[in-house]
């Protein structure tokens, strides 16, 4: 007599529960040991930081020594996990990324290196502008911390809800504003920008943010535009990108803090650049994000560079 499909079903996932009670039997310091093994290998990129990530999705106890082992990326500088896209970058360097563009169909593609070989990594947000292209709204379908009230706003598309955090409940967040200055009389000069950011906390447990059980307010972040500077020689605007950007383009721009009066909070450094954006080639830009931002904040606010905009060029 053939097995019905539910009782295949059971057997299986007995099988599966017996596996994994085989793994968690193992010496707690034996598991530690393979893990610190796996992370020393990983190398700091994708793919052979997925390793570690299989290491997590064990059980229980591996998840619980990979917590140990493995540094938060304000740390380590290191992307493992969905949940670090959510999370700000190092303090002291910044995460070197990519974007690839698709003009067939308007798709933007983030990247953790300037390799073919790096896993891609997919974020999707939200990013609504008004008519003329200079004001930009930035929402995210996860909450920016806890207690953060849903926008009313009900025009927006939810993409990928559930991918970076799923154990957290999904909405339309505003998580910041990027504005362009208007440029009606077409003077000479590049473009002027200011955002806004509700940024995460660095002080949140790393095991938390495996599980993405706590997310606190760290606070606002108010960045400009780092201004250039007129080249008499080449008769051009100039920023030193270090090497990573070789195209001159509108679209290039470095951004730096600035201390706010309507935001008490904000601390004010115009030295230190949190985040880079320029264009390599026709389709490809660079992308340099460090603290207080995320992966996700940096991705959104470069693609309002992308956009037309009508009263400032």
């Amino acid at each position: 007599m053939a097995a019905s499909p539910v009782s295949v079903e059971v057997a299986r996932r007995e099988g599966d529960e017996e596996e994994e009670d085989r793994w968690a039997r193992l010496l707690p310091e034996l598991v530690a040991e393979v893990v610190r093994r796996v992370e020393a290998s990983g190398g700091e990129r994708w793919p052979a930081r997925r390793d570690v990530v299989a290491c997590a999705s064990v059980c229980r106890r591996w998840r619980d020594a990979v917590a140990t082992v493995v540094r938060p990326l304000p740390e380590s500088g290191k992307i493992t996990f969905p949940a670090s896209l959510k999370q700000p970058g190092p303090k002291d360097f910044p995460i070197q990324c990519f974007i690839k563009r698709n003009k067939k169909n308007t798709t933007f593609y983030l990247y953790l290196g300037l390799t073919n070989n790096n896993l891609e990594k997919r974020l999707f947000c939200s990013v609504l502008s008004d008519f003329w292209g200079t004001n930009f709204k930035i929402y995210d379908s996860q909450p920016p911390y806890d207690g953060a009230k849903a926008s009313s706003t009900r025009s927006i598309r939810r993409f990928g809800s559930r991918r970076i955090s799923p154990q957290v409940s999904s909405g339309n967040f505003d998580v910041g504003q990027v504005s362009y200055k208007y440029n009606l009389l077409k003077s000479r000069g590049p473009r002027r920008m200011s955002c806004t950011m509700e940024c995460p906390s660095v002080q949140e447990t790393w095991e938390d943010s495996l599980k993405v059980k706590s997310l606190r307010r760290m606070g606002t972040t108010v960045l400009i535009n780092k201004a250039p500077r007129w080249h008499e020689h080449l008769q051009c605007w100039c920023l030193n990108f270090h090497g990573r950007v070789t195209v001159a383009s509108v679209k290039n721009f470095q951004l730096v803090a600035t201390a706010d009066p309507d935001h008490p909070d904000s601390v004010g450094d115009e030295e230190t650049v949190l985040l880079q954006f320029g264009k390599v080639d026709s389709d490809i830009f660079t992308m340099d994000y460090r603290q207080p931002l995320s992966a996700f904040q940096a991705f959104a606010i470069c693609l309002t560079s992308f956009g037309t905009k009508l009263a400032c060029e």
